[in-house]
């Protein structure tokens, strides 16, 4: 029998703040993949190794988690007063499934990098020393996002001290705005409320905050759950009905978000919503051992990405924090005491982080007009990536 050779495509391997993904550009893909599709689909499940039932991706360029099962496309943009567009693909790893439905706000700082190097961005908004100011249009969300990236002598300046918790070595820090991050039609709040509770069958009713910012997140109590909110990775996904649980309040709370019509539909839209579980702050030891202590941090937050508990905070979720630690009355804010101000400092799986946001109230409706964080970005691997002929 005979088989088509294989084809190689330029990519770029990026970490971006926790995370690490694919990246191209739109001009680089095959014709067929220029489109959104399935032919799209194919070839990016191909590059990442999935679907693989063993669970491990070792037939393609994923690392076998969420933070690590990810594809990045980047292109020119043609939005007015924007640089670049910038779309996100989620890569389940054992189901034959790209999720697009939502942004990915750690790689969000590698974009403006990538964007820079592979001559996507006008040279004139590119000084050679300083800050270069990146205007990324999210295509998945539609909306706007702010890279502050850092040159040095005409490139992008990757290394530096800045450390962030879950990365092991320090780079330059990258300071990313989200502008606008709400719900595309102004509903922060889908249900209305900044507490719901939210009735699961089958398991209870919980108090939740469901909050589009950043990406949808619904937030619960982690005493609710039986948990004290300073939990890391191996109490819950080595717990199968702890990650049973959380799918199932997950589907419902989809539901009550507006985001599905029936729990059936979840498994359809696994990178959106996040679930999370917050707690008052408490002294715990990090998964690299650091210590924190209550003078550290604000709060404790834990989030669950397609399926697990990540290993740190997804970017648009720590939006989502930050938004509403803002916001009086969220169970976020009251985790802190409801003493929150412009910025809070969490506590996650491998350390701390700090972001902030701006919200007020309009006419009886919340709304928040920018919420910022650093984050830093370094380039793995520049070449192509290979994959059989027959998937395209």
């Amino acid at each position: 029998m005979a088989h088509l050779s294989q084809i190689k495509i330029p990519a770029t391997y990026m970490r971006g703040g926790t995370s690490k993904g694919v990246f191209f550009s739109l001009q680089d893909l095959p014709a067929a993949a220029k489109v959104a599709g399935e032919a799209r689909d194919q070839l990016l499940l191909r590059v990442i190794g999935s679907p693989d039932p063993y669970g491990k991706q070792t037939d393609g360029m994923g690392g076998a988690t969420s933070s690590t099962s990810k594809t990045v496309i980047v292109a020119s943009s043609d939005q007015p007063d924007h640089d670049v567009d910038y779309l996100f693909g989620q890569v389940a790893i054992d189901k034959a499934f790209v999720d697009w439905s939502g942004n990915c706000g750690n790689l969000t700082a590698a974009v403006g990098a990538f964007a820079i190097t592979n001559g996507l961005v006008d040279a004139e908004r590119i000084p050679a020393d300083g800050i270069a100011v990146i205007r990324i249009w999210q295509a998945n969300i539609k909306k706007t996002i702010i890279a502050h990236v850092p040159m040095a002598s005409g490139a992008v300046q990757e290394t530096g001290d800045f450390e962030l918790d879950g990365v092991t070595f320090p780079a330059a820090e990258i300071l990313v705005d989200f502008i606008d991050p709400a719900d595309g039609d102004g509903a922060m709040f889908p249900t209305g409320n900044v507490v719901d509770a939210l009735e699961v069958p089958g398991l209870g009713v919980y108090q939740a905050t469901m909050i589009n910012a950043g990406i949808p997140t619904i937030f619960l109590n982690a005493s609710e759950l039986g948990y004290t909110g300073a939990e890391l990775q191996d109490a819950i996904n080595g717990d199968p009905a702890a990650l049973a649980m959380f799918e199932t309040i997950r589907a419902h709370g989809a539901v009550h978000m507006g985001l599905i019509k029936h729990i059936d539909q979840a498994a359809g839209r696994q990178h959106t919503p996040k679930v999370a579980f917050v707690a008052p702050p408490t002294d715990y030891v990090s998964s690299s051992g650091k210590a924190v202590t209550v003078a550290d941090i604000d709060l404790q937050v834990r989030a669950l990405s397609m399926g697990k508990l990540h290993h740190a905070m997804m970017g648009t979720a720590a939006v989502a924090i930050g938004t509403a630690a803002a916001i009086p009355g969220t169970l976020v804010n009251l985790a802190t005491g409801a003493d929150a101000g412009k910025s809070v400092r969490f506590g996650h799986p491998s350390g701390t982080l700090k972001v902030g946001a701006e919200a007020s109230l309009v006419k009886d409706t919340w709304q928040v007009d920018k919420a910022s964080m650093s984050r830093s970005a370094r380039v793995l691997m520049t070449g192509w990536v290979h994959v059989p002929g027959d998937i395209i």
